[in-house]
């Protein structure tokens, strides 16, 4: 077996894992998790002010 080979089939695997990743984070199954994710930066953070204020 040629280290070429190896080198070859090697950037075909990480390709294909790459692509697989891509498809599924780009699915429609993910699109509920990614908008309230997107969203955590807008929320209140009144768990964190009420806190404060019992210090």
């Amino acid at each position: 077996m040629d280290i070429d080979l190896v080198r070859g089939v090697l950037t075909a695997v990480i390709f294909f894992a790459f692509i697989g990743i891509w498809i599924w984070a780009w699915s429609s199954r993910r699109k509920k998790d990614f908008d309230a994710s997107a969203a955590l930066p807008l929320e209140d953070d009144t768990h964190l002010n009420n806190e404060r204020e019992n210090i």
